[in-house]
Order: C-alpha cells, then sequence, then structure tokens
C-alpha cells in the first residue's frame, strides 16, 4: 500500500475532503463514496425522483425553470407549479408551459396538468402564488420573458379539471422581458400586490445594458380580472430579482432586488401606510460585487439579523446585514463550484446539527439538446450543498453530489417530503432536454458510505468527474 492510501485509510471522512481535496478523485460525481455526515455519524446521501418531464406530460417540456409550492387545491398537500420556457434555443418564440402537479401526501404519486401553453406563457421564466381574489384558493402569477406578467384565477372547486380564467396584465404587454414575480401583501390591507423587475430583453446583448428598466408593483382596486396599475420604484441595468422579504425584521415586507448590469443588490425598505411606500438602500459590500439573481437569507453569525447568500465572482458568499441598512455588508466566503456556475441557491439545515448549510445547483454552457464534446473545465451541470462550519472564521466543506454534461438547477424548495425527518429538496432542471422537468432529490441517511447520487433514470446526460 503507498504512504498516500495509508494516509488516507486512516483519516476521517471529513479530514479525507480537507486534505486530498474534492479534485484528487477521478470517479464521475455521483458514483464517488459520499463523505457527509451527521452529528450521529450517519452518511448521506442523494436519491433523485421524477415530478414531471417530457415522458409525464405526453409532450416536449424543456427549459424548465421557476418553481412555487403551495396546496393550490386545498386538499392538505402541497402542490407544484413550474414554469417551462422550452429554450433549446433562444429563437424568440413566445412559447411554453405552465404545469401543475398536484401532491398526494405520498411524494412517489403527483397528478399533473398544464394550465397555460403557446403564445400566452411567453417563455415563463417564473411564478407565485397568493389568494388574490380573497376566496380561499391561492391563485397563480407567471412572469413570461416575451413578454408580459399573466394572472390566473383558481376556479376553486374541481380545481384540476375546470378551466382557470386569465388575464396577461395590459400595462405589461409587449414591454420587455419579465424574469422574476412576486406576490406579497405589503400595505398590510389583506390584497396582495405583485412585485416585477424587468429586464428589457429575452437575451440582452450590449445594448440592452445601457437602457434602464423598471422594477414595479403592480395592485388593483377591486378586480384582478380587470385593470391593474403599476407603480415603478426605480429603474437598473437588467434587473432580475425584486424578492419580498422582512429584511429589517420590523414586521412588514421589505424588497430585495438586484441587477446584472450593474452588478450590485439593493433594497426597498417598506415605509408603507394605507399605500405601499418604499425607500431604496444601496447594499454596500466590503470586497466583492454580486448581481443578486438568486438569493436566500438566515442569520448565519447569530445577531439577530437576517444575512443574504449570494454569488460573487469569486463564488458563493454570505453578507452580513450590518446594524443600519446604510452601513456596509462584509462578505464571508462559502465555497466554489468553478468552473461551472452557480444558479439556484437554498439555505436549510442539511445535516440536522442545527445551523444554516447551502444547497446550490450550476449552469451547463454546452448543446441543450445532446451531450456534444465538452471538457471537465466546461460549465457543466453539477450539485452539491456547502456545510456550515459552525463559526464565521473556519472554512466550509463543499460536498458534491452529481456532475452532469448538462443541467441548469435553477430552482430548489427545501421540504421534508417524504416525512422521515430530514430535508430534502423540489426543483427544476433545464438545459438538458429531453431530461428537463421537476424533480425532487430525496436526502438518504446510511452507517456506511454510499454512492453520493442515485437518479431516477438509466439514460441519462454523462456523469462526470470533477476537473
Amino acid at each position: 500500500m503507498s504512504r498516500l492510501k495509508r494516509i488516507a485509510a486512516k483519516a476521517a471522512p471529513t479530514t479525507l475532503i480537507l486534505t486530498l481535496g474534492a479534485y484528487a478523485d477521478p470517479q464521475p460525481v455521483g458514483d464517488t463514496p459520499t463523505r457527509a455526515t451527521t452529528p450521529n455519524g450517519h452518511y448521506i446521501s442523494w436519491r433523485e425522483h421524477i415530478i414531471d418531464d417530457t415522458e409525464i406530460a405526453g409532450f416536449p417540456l424543456s427549459g424548465s425553470d421557476g418553481l412555487v409550492m403551495g396546496d393550490i387545491d386545498n386538499d392538505g398537500s402541497e402542490d407544484i407549479v413550474s414554469v417551462h420556457e422550452s429554450d433549446v434555443q433562444y429563437d424568440g418564440t413566445p412559447d411554453g408551459h405552465v404545469r401543475i402537479a398536484f401532491g398526494s401526501g405520498d411524494p412517489q404519486r403527483w397528478h399533473s396538468i398544464t394550465l397555460s401553453e403557446g403564445t400566452e406563457a411567453g417563455a415563463p421564466e417564473d411564478a407565485s402564488i397568493a389568494d388574490v381574489n380573497g376566496d380561499g384558493y391561492p391563485d397563480v402569477m407567471v412572469a413570461s420573458e416575451l413578454a408580459h406578467l399573466v394572472y390566473f384565477q383558481n376556479p376553486g372547486r374541481d380545481t384540476r379539471t375546470v378551466p382557470w380564467q386569465r388575464l396577461i396584465l395590459p400595462v405589461t404587454r409587449n414591454r420587455g422581458s419579465y424574469i422574476r414575480v412576486f406576490l406579497a401583501d405589503f400595505n398590510g390591507d389583506g390584497q396582495p400586490e405583485a412585485v416585477a423587475p424587468n429586464k428589457g430583453a429575452q437575451n440582452p446583448e450590449a445594448g440592452d445594458f445601457e437602457k434602464r428598466t423598471p422594477v414595479s408593483v403592480f395592485s388593483f382596486e377591486d378586480n384582478p380580472l380587470g385593470d391593474w396599475q403599476e407603480r415603478e420604484l426605480g429603474r437598473y441595468s437588467v434587473p432580475q430579482n425584486s424578492e419580498p422579504v422582512d429584511i429589517d425584521a420590523d414586521g412588514d415586507l421589505d424588497i430585495v432586488g438586484g441587477s446584472r448590469g450593474e452588478r450590485r443588490i439593493f433594497i426597498f425598505e417598506n415605509v408603507s401606510g394605507p399605500e405601499p411606500g418604499f425607500r431604496e438602500w444601496r447594499v454596500d459590500i466590503d470586497s466583492t460585487m454580486t448581481a443578486g439573481f438568486n438569493m436566500d437569507y438566515a442569520d448565519f453569525n447569530g445577531d439577530g439579523r437576517l444575512d443574504i447568500v449570494s454569488a460573487t465572482p469569486e463564488g458563493l458568499a454570505w453578507l452580513a446585514q450590518p446594524q443600519e441598512l446604510s452601513g456596509v455588508w462584509k462578505a464571508h466566503p462559502i465555497g466554489s463550484f468553478g468552473p461551472d456556475l452557480m444558479t439556484a441557491i437554498v439555505v436549510a439545515d442539511i445535516d440536522s446539527d442545527g445551523d444554516p448549510d447551502v444547497l446550490s445547483g450550476s449552469y451547463s454552457r454546452g448543446p441543450r439538446d445532446r451531450d456534444g464534446d465538452v471538457g471537465l473545465n466546461t460549465p457543466l451541470g453539477r450539485l452539491g450543498w456547502f456545510a456550515n462550519p459552525g463559526s464565521p472564521g473556519k472554512p466550509w466543506v463543499r460536498h458534491d453530489i452529481s456532475r452532469r454534461k448538462r443541467g441548469m438547477f435553477d430552482k430548489f424548495i427545501s421540504r421534508d417530503l417524504d416525512g422521515d425527518g430530514d430535508i430534502d429538496f423540489v426543483g427544476t432542471r433545464g438545459n438538458s432536454d429531453p431530461y428537463d422537468g421537476v424533480f425532487w432529490l430525496e436526502q438518504v441517511r446510511t452507517v456506511t458510505p454510499s454512492r453520493s447520487f442515485v437518479p431516477a433514470r438509466t439514460d441519462e446526460s454523462e456523469e462526470v468527474s470533477l476537473p
């Protein structure tokens, strides 16, 4: 036995990942024995399950992006609204699908329907749910990159079979490119408003970054199937987020946004009276810049203030909220997927040790309808998570789950979907036609190491190693 092998045989699992490094193992990532453990010594691995895809839908379902969960039919089980922009290539064609997967209480059984398709869907990128009309059933709003917001009103009884009334908000029609949308009650009157960034173009080019397009709040008077009014909060170079979060912990919802062109995050502090009102703050970061596309929130240092997790040019970081919103946010590095490009970010206590960890997915840049001739140093489709060390000064430990030639993991929602006491994830996957769609990632705990990832399909995009 070589000296290196003798050292590795004696090392604990976490020591192995830190001393040999994640890049030392030539095996495909998903086939590599897991090194992640819980505090009681159980090993953490992952098993993939398909909720919705081309085979289930019975038609091509590609370009899967946003999703949101809630009990759409009020039967006590959470359902999934997902959007699929049909983006094997950006051809400017306004097509796509909005789907609902109705839950059953059994994570292996879902009933899926198409809520919208074609021009009306318009390359849908994101969705939000809330009871907009006050009838006790969650309604749906969708952001379409080509190019509007569309409201779908839940019919209530027989919601799986009765057609939903819908409205393309007239003030948004053909106005640019809506990439995100959120429904939230900002002024506490019980009636949700919508907030959305308009990035200007589906695939912004150089000239688009010189323009300034709005982040806006949309509201209605009496009937959400009637007219909506727009109130611009500000204009930016390719704004791409506007998420309702009570960032200052004062009991009302603020808005955290991001601009790709300016590579910065901004906050609209809620100062509402009878009408929604906001004060803008720039998020000044001490050492790096971030576009604020995908973010999540947790109190990482225990000071009672929500911090922000975001991707930066150097990798993933959490930004410590200062005492005042006008102060400087200190960046703390978490880790990197390099050369893979991070997209989805979600915070959850994955290993049950009482502190927040971070799961992320990446964005493959090769062909979207075939594996293609892509090398290991090309941005590929990765799943992985970072274990919180429990102290701001210690390094986070990265645990890779899977790395395939194709995959864009745009959104994750944490849930204990199978009710076994640990955190699972529901997510979307794009850039992988015909493997796009909605899946859930089951956390599996064992007393001995097992392979890091068990895919749902035998016919799949090729699993590869790290560079």
